[in-house]
């Protein structure tokens, strides 16, 4: 029986191992929406929401702007948190990926945690947090719920960067090494002040796991089109000039925009889902 323990607990240091592994090859600048996309998804997405949970929001929208990228401040100490910031759907066949349950233990019983973990579990990290953020508001654990909404709101975000859906997540597959952060940082550092985003109104979710799965399908729609967009505007450059950056935003913008106002409207139509979960409790302001 001894032998056969250490059997076990050798097989486990194995995977871990072998986790670790992979997380620390992932390309180290692949990390996702630049920290002004967070800010302007979470200044919108409060005005999604219906009068009734606005007050809460609004008037939490410090804590929630300083706390949405604390995800991205957890991945800079610890690479292994990788794993929660995205989901390389490619890794599972081919659009749309019907050989990858959504259910996370249906999942886990046919692919494995360590291969789940390998190729991140963004999808349902948003599960976890839309049932903490419910469970938060349930309690009257205003501090928490703030905390809990902005750590969704991070992964929520997420979901809509087709650069988070991908195993090409910073463009190293195909020769374009840093097209996530001058599509998700750079083209909106330098171009959001024009951006004319317009969310939908904030509406009720009835599987927070299923929808986070859908928004990174249709994320993951654009990636071939964005590719596209960078090698057109790189055409006649040797490097990433004031016109590769404009045309790449006459191609990219459009899909740039598009995605931010989603993220926006799905960020407050999570919250929402979360008060009604929670049984509507009275929020204070």
């Amino acid at each position: 029986m001894r032998g056969q323990g250490h059997i076990r607990n050798f097989r486990r240091a194995v995977m871990a191992l072998s986790a670790i592994a992979v997380f620390l090859s992932l390309p180290q600048g692949s990390w996702a929406w630049g920290r002004n996309a967070h800010r302007l998804i979470i200044n919108k997405a409060v005005d999604t929401l219906p009068a009734d949970v606005r007050g809460f929001f609004e008037a939490s929208r410090g804590s929630l702007l300083q706390h949405v990228t604390d995800p991205l401040d957890a991945l800079a100490k610890n690479p292994a948190e990788k794993r929660s910031d995205f989901i390389a759907l490619d890794k599972y066949g081919r659009f749309p990926f019907e050989a990858l349950p959504r259910n996370y233990k249906t999942a886990a019983t046919k692919f494995g945690k360590v291969k789940l973990d390998a190729n991140g579990l963004l999808p349902w990290q948003i599960g976890v947090y839309s049932q903490k953020l419910t469970e938060a508001l349930r309690a009257g654990k205003w501090d928490e719920a703030r905390l809990d909404a902005a750590i969704l709101a991070h992964y929520v975000a997420q979901a809509h960067d087709p650069f988070n859906t991908t195993d090409n997540s910073d463009g190293h597959l195909s020769g374009q090494t840093g097209i996530n952060e001058r599509f998700g940082s750079t083209l909106i550092d330098r171009y959001s002040s024009f951006f004319p985003m317009r969310p939908n109104d904030a509406a009720f979710i009835s599987d927070p796991t299923d929808h986070a799965f859908d928004a990174c399908l249709s994320a993951h729609r654009w990636l071939e089109s964005l590719l596209l967009a960078d090698r057109n505007a790189l055409r006649g450059e040797n490097s990433y000039t004031d016109e590769y950056y404009d045309r790449f935003y006459n191609e990219a913008g459009a899909i740039l925009i598009r995605q931010l106002s989603d993220a926006a409207t799905d960020v407050g139509s999570f919250w929402l889902t979360a008060w009604n979960n929670a049984g509507r409790p009275a929020l204070p302001h």
